[in-house]
C-alpha cells in the first residue's frame, strides 16, 4: 500500500488529484480502492505504478485517461506514465476503511 508520508510535496499533490478519479463501476476513488502502488515525480514527469481490481477490467482505458488528466493537472507536471502491474495482486484488504464501508464490506 502507498505510504503518503514518504512522498514529496508534488507527489502528495498528485495523490490528492488521484482521489478525484472515481471508478465508474464501484463509485469509489482509485486511491481508497488501493489501486495506486507508487507515485514518483522526476522533473516534469509523473510515473504512477498501479493495478486494477481484475485483469481485463472494462474501464482500464478510461481510468488511464482520467489518471493522466489528474496527474497533469498538478503544477509543473507535463507528462504522466502509468505502469500497470499485477503483483501484488489486488484484494479487498487493500481498500481503505472508507472504501470498504462505502461498498458494504464489513470486518
Amino acid at each position: 500500500m502507498l505510504e503518503i508520508e514518504n512522498l514529496s510535496d508534488q507527489e502528495k499533490d498528485v495523490y490528492q488529484a488521484l482521489k478525484d478519479v472515481i471508478d465508474p463501476e464501484l463509485q469509489v476513488d482509485i486511491v481508497d480502492l488501493g489501486l495506486i502502488y507508487r507515485i514518483e515525480v522526476n522533473d516534469h514527469l509523473c510515473q504512477i505504478t498501479m493495478t486494477l481490481t481484475i485483469m481485463g477490467c472494462p474501464v482500464s482505458e478510461w481510468l488511464n485517461n482520467e489518471i493522466t488528466k489528474a496527474a497533469e493537472s498538478v503544477a509543473e507536471i507535463d507528462d504522466c506514465q502509468i505502469k500497470l502491474v499485477w503483483y501484488p495482486q489486488w484484494n479487498p484488504n487493500m481498500m481503505s476503511r472508507i472504501a470498504r464501508m462505502t461498498l458494504g464490506i464489513h470486518g
